[in-house]
């Protein structure tokens, strides 16, 4: 039962991950060229106005600036950010770039949570490190001449916001309260977005039938679906764990920049890709077992056994903050109160 509980987790937050890797290759064929802001607006306000009609409930007590700030981080700055990278840097190589996120998701994470990862998660993270710099000092990813800076600085800079916020989600988010709280995140980077991109880029340009099928493509499926199981599998999972699966995003945007943008693809591309896919598969062990041991301490909750003050589970959380998390799963509103 847990086996399979854990793979359950692992393949539905596995979902976000593969679909934001179709970001770049999507950006670059169909959205209006040179309007990073306002793509990023559009990628996120619609889609978080439409999750909070559908759940409508609005934040409550301290939830206002828990909003505030992880729909900056996340959302604002992350995808104020990732637009600029996919306007300058090739599908494949961008996308590669993500790869720097599990280390520094597990730095935050240690730093904020006391979260301390197995050595296989550590090793999986250091792999996607090595496919990175591999491809970047070999300017791969798609082009023959120099690495643009720029993109590569917005890239890192989006890591590092969205690793930050990754982390605050785990630690603020009960279980039961994700689709309301990733509907406040997306509404409140959005409004944070507006005001930014009508300064910088002007107003909003005109768009055609490709351009509209996009967006609603990476609002509704990249946006909605994708962060309600990420941030769904970081109330199970280790905040470090659920980043290494996120590295699955380089990969799927590195086949689409070949398949849809015909960008080149030799053994540097196909090494840090064989990179990136075996630190996947060599992180499931302690994904499985995070996974396994959030089961375990919601079913000691269910029949009233006890957990000694201090014990840790293979996830790195204490079995005492467990069970409190389950005592909160049956009250959404009043989770979110708090």
């Amino acid at each position: 039962m847990e086996e399979k509980v854990a793979m359950r987790t692992v393949l539905g937050t596995a979902v976000a991950p593969v679909v934001w890797g179709s970001t770049y290759a999507v950006t670059q064929l169909w959205l209006p060229p040179g309007r990073p802001l306002f793509a990023a607006v559009m990628r996120i306000l619609p889609a978080g106005v439409l999750l909070l009609l559908w759940v409508r409930q609005l934040p409550r007590g301290a939830w206002w600036g828990r909003a505030a700030v992880l729909g900056t981080l996340n959302h604002a700055v992350f995808f104020g950010l990732v637009y600029v990278a996919a306007y300058r840097l090739p599908s494949g190589l961008a996308s590669t770039l993500t790869a720097v996120s599990p280390v520094v998701v597990m730095g935050v994470a240690w730093l904020l949570l006391g979260e301390r990862q197995p050595w296989v998660a550590v090793l999986a993270a250091l792999a996607g490190i090595g496919g990175v710099v591999v491809l970047v000092s070999a300017g791969g990813g798609g082009t023959s001449g120099a690495v643009d800076p720029v993109g590569v600085a917005a890239s890192v800079g989006a890591v590092v916001s969205a690793s930050v916020g990754f982390v605050l989600v785990r630690r603020w988010t009960p279980r039961d309260a994700v689709l309301a709280t990733t509907a406040w995140q997306l509404v409140a980077g959005g409004l944070v977005l507006v005001p930014v991109a009508l300064v910088v880029e002007g107003a909003p340009p005109a768009l055609d039938g490709a351009a509209v099928l996009a967006l609603l493509w990476l609002g509704l499926v990249g946006s909605v679906v994708g962060y309600v199981v990420w941030f769904r599998g970081l109330t199970r999972m280790d905040a470090g764990a659920v980043a290494v699966v996120g590295l699955l995003n380089p990969v799927v945007g590195t086949v689409l920049g070949v398949v849809l943008l015909g960008e080149g693809f030799g053994w540097v591309q196909l090494g840090a890709m064989l990179v990136v896919l075996g630190g996947v598969l060599v992180a499931q062990a302690p994904v499985r077992a995070a996974a396994a041991g959030w089961v375990e301490r919601a079913r000691a909750h269910r029949v009233g056994v006890g957990v000694p003050r201090g014990s840790r589970s293979a996830g790195g959380t204490s079995e005492r903050e467990g069970a409190v998390d389950a005592v909160r799963e049956p009250s959404e509103p009043a989770a979110c109160r708090s």
